[in-house]
């Protein structure tokens, strides 16, 4: 669909991000919006309209950052509709430096939460106007007049400033609308000033190439110029320049304040970031945008294929997905147990998670994924450094001076009855308690400093656990600090399996051994000889458990005769099964690779 847009007022555009959790109500209001302003046909209209991928749909979360321009009441509103969790941190902060006002959504059932907490007081840091929206008061469980009194606690926003709404009934949302028009500025930027232009998402499309989000913030930026990302440092061409509303529409030019999409013919994501700057090839800006960061992975696993002959595959999958999503990772690596893979590295659980869970159905994969870690400092006697983010690595213990381990200030927020709970999963983390504050009388926030490896295993879902699903974590990295580390292996009939190694603190090496033994011996199926699995850290083992061998029994047919021919028979046995424990070669399942990830009960 072509069409050439007027040049538009800045003074009638409002740019606006939604902050809220998972699951308090964000791609609904967007749905809504998009109904109220008539920006999608009512018989086109689906739940989650702004969500493209199916894991979106089926977990209810917004992986991608999107975004759509509406029409309401004479003016544009731009809303760009962000991921809530963690692990897409960055993407939010790009999202948020392209708006001047944020709606912080919060559940009038379940009040305000660890990430959306996070995400709020980035969005002050930005200078945002906040205008605070509490969601779903047509549940029963509704308790408006407290999450107000919480908000205006936590956040100082007047209690009469918070405007109640139901996003899927769409009472209240016309209000909102409203008072996001009166209250949120006007973007400011100056029309003949050398183009700025900030990207603040990108995804691949295998026809046309790179499709890139930005919002234009000095300048005038022309369907027919020739642009340059001043991060990446190239030149390219604009093939097409447009709005979405939400359908792509092609325009003649953006200007200051305006959002948007630009497609240059660029093959790669990677050349046009999230935070990367566009500006004029001829006439370029002297300075970027500040912000800008290259995404670094925080957790790191092998990848590999269950069916060594689908490695191609594999590879060929990875490629096309880190086209998407550019801050993916991933180089070849061996396995003595798992064979030919792929070291990857993710920005959090869920991406990591996301990422797998992609690979399995978009490209029908069979694959196995080690446990995850992280990447930590070794210092050696000889004076050098080592980055370590596959345990196998680790030098042995005579060359090490001592190890430095990534550290992370996690926040909770939880309702009191779990403090406890909360509290002993926590010291049972080696995590150092820095704050604790009733943000309520049924609410706390903790704040703990905590080793991130002890957060990548299954923290997430201990916590969600012990707490019934109420309690919700935020975390940021926290530098590096000298821990007493040892590595883990697991050998299996006297042989070491890489995929299981593991690097922990040593106070806590005896009972990952003894737990992960223990754990083996349930998942390895038994074979026709004793089968031991032994935990060791070195040289020095500190755990076994054995697998007792299936035993035919050779003495049915003895119906009668000396005790010294069954004797021989047993005898017999014997020998055989020592020989064939010379020879055997145990299979290890696949769930045992999976629980290897799970050790809370």
């Amino acid at each position: 669909m072509a069409a050439s847009f007027v040049p538009v007022d800045s003074t009638k555009i409002r740019n606006l991000s939604i902050i809220a959790h998972i699951d308090h109500g964000k791609s609904t209001l967007s749905d809504r919006i998009l109904e109220i302003t008539g920006a999608v046909d009512p018989r086109l209209m689906r739940a989650q309209y702004l969500d493209s991928m199916d894991i979106e749909r089926e977990r209810g979360i917004t992986i991608k950052a999107q975004n759509v321009r509406v029409h309401y009441h004479g003016h544009i509103i731009q809303l760009i509709d962000t991921p809530g969790h963690v692990d897409f941190g960055y993407e939010v902060s790009r999202s948020l430096a392209a708006c001047e006002g944020a709606v912080l959504l919060v559940d009038a059932s379940q009040g305000i939460q660890a990430q959306t907490l996070a995400n709020c007081y980035q969005a002050i840091e930005n200078n945002l106007e906040i205008v605070a929206v509490l969601n779903k008061i047509d549940l029963p469980a509704a308790d408006p007049e407290r999450c107000k009194e919480e908000l205006e606690r936590v956040l100082g926003i007047p209690g009469d400033e918070i405007l109640s709404i139901s996003a899927k009934t769409g009472e209240g949302v016309g209000a909102l609308l409203d008072a996001v028009i009166a209250r949120i500025p006007a973007p400011q930027g100056d029309p003949n000033a050398p183009l700025r232009a900030l990207v603040f998402d990108s995804n691949y499309d295998q026809y046309r190439g790179v499709i890139s989000s930005i919002r234009v913030i000095d300048g005038t930026m022309r369907a027919s110029s020739k642009i340059r990302m001043m991060q990446a440092g190239q030149n390219h061409d604009i093939e097409e320049l447009g709005v979405r509303t939400p359908d792509m529409i092609k325009v003649d030019e953006l200007g200051p304040g305006e959002v948007g999409y630009v497609v240059a013919g660029i093959k790669d994501v990677g050349g046009a970031r999230s935070g990367e700057t566009i500006t004029d090839a001829v006439k370029p800006a002297p300075l970027p945008l500040d912000g800008y960061l290259d995404p670094k992975p925080m957790v790191f696993c092998g990848i590999y294929p269950i069916d060594g002959d689908d490695l191609g595959d594999l590879r060929d999958s990875l490629d096309k997905l880190k086209l998407n999503d550019a801050s993916i990772t991933y180089e070849p690596e061996t396995s003595h147990a798992l064979g030919f893979g792929f070291r990857c590295g993710f920005l959090g659980l869920l991406h990591m998670e996301i990422v797998r869970e992609r690979l399995e159905r978009e490209f029908n994969l069979d694959i196995i994924a080690t446990a995850p870690s992280v990447v930590y400092r070794a210092y050696l006697t000889d004076g050098s450094e080592l980055q370590v983010d596959n345990p196998t690595e680790l030098p042995e213990s005579s060359r090490i001076d001592h190890i430095d381990e990534p550290m992370l200030d996690i926040s909770i927020l939880t309702p009191a009855e779990y403090l406890g709970a909360v509290m002993d999963l926590c010291q049972s983390r080696r995590a150092e308690m820095i704050k604790m504050e009733y943000l309520s009388t049924e609410r706390v926030e903790l704040r703990y400093r905590v080793p991130r490896a002890e957060v990548v295993i299954d923290f997430f879902d201990a916590l969600k656990s012990r707490t019934k699903g109420y309690a919700s974590l935020d975390y940021e990295p926290s530098g590096y600090i000298t821990s007493n580390l040892v590595r883990v292996d697991l050998l299996i009939n006297h042989e070491a399996v890489d995929a299981f190694s593991t690097i922990v603190h040593k106070d806590n090496a005896d009972l990952y051994g003894r737990k992960m033994a223990e754990r083996l011996k349930e998942l390895i199926p038994r074979q026709m000889f004793d089968v031991p699995i032994q935990a060791a850290v070195g040289g020095r083992i500190i755990s076994r458990e054995t697998v007792k061998a299936r035993r035919k029994d050779v003495l049915a047919k003895c119906y009668g005769g000396d005790i010294t021919r069954k004797r021989k028979l047993l005898e017999k046995q014997k020998e055989g099964k020592k020989r064939m424990k010379n020879l055997g070669r145990v299979e290890v399942p696949q769930e045992a690779f999976v629980a290897a990830l799970k050790l809370e009960d």
